[in-house]
C-alpha cells in the first residue's frame, strides 16, 4: 500500500492529519486504535497509520459520543452494530433492541446537555449584566 492510496482506491491520510480534521489528539486517537474502537485501514512501509475518509467519518462519530457519556464497551458495541448494519447484515431482534436502546440514550443524554446548556446561558448573560454594571460603577467612581 502506498502513502497515497489504500487497497480500494480510497485516499487516506497519516496521523497528524487525521487529528487535525477531527479535533482529537494524537494520543486519543492511538488510544482509540489500542482498544480497537478506531483502527487505521493500512499502515505505510515505514509503519505510519493511514487512515481514510471513512475512519475520519468513524472519529467523528466517536468524539460525538464523549460528551453523551458513552463508555468504551457502549460505543464499541454501537459502532458494531452500524457496522454490521452497514455491511447489510441480518440483525436479530436483540441487536436490533439494543440499536433502540443506544437511540433513545442519545435523545436522552442530548435533552440533557441541552437544558444544562440553556442554565449556562442563562448564567452568562447574568454575568454580562453584572460585568457591564460593574463597569459603569467603576467609571463613575473614576470621573469623581
Amino acid at each position: 500500500m502506498s502513502g497515497s492510496e489504500a487497497r480500494t482506491g480510497d485516499a487516506v491520510h497519516q496521523i497528524g492529519e487525521v487529528a487535525e480534521a477531527v479535533g482529537l489528539s494524537l494520543r486519543t486517537i492511538r488510544y482509540y486504535e489500542e482498544v480497537g474502537i478506531v483502527v487505521p485501514s493500512g499502515r505505510s512501509g515505514g509503519g505510519f497509520r493511514l487512515y481514510t475518509d471513512g475512519d475520519i467519518e468513524r472519529l467523528r462519530l466517536v468524539k460525538a459520543f464523549k460528551p453523551l457519556e458513552f463508555s468504551l464497551d457502549e460505543m464499541r458495541d454501537l459502532l458494531e452494530l452500524r457496522d454490521r448494519l452497514a455491511t447489510g447484515e441480518q440483525l436479530t431482534g436483540h441487536d436490533v433492541g439494543r440499536f433502540a436502546l443506544y437511540a433513545e440514550a442519545v435523545a436522552s443524554r442530548s435533552d440533557r446537555l441541552r437544558e444544562q446548556l440553556a442554565a449556562v446561558d442563562a448564567l452568562a448573560r447574568v454575568l454580562r449584566r453584572e460585568a457591564e454594571a460593574a463597569r459603569r460603577v467603576a467609571g463613575r467612581s473614576q470621573r469623581s
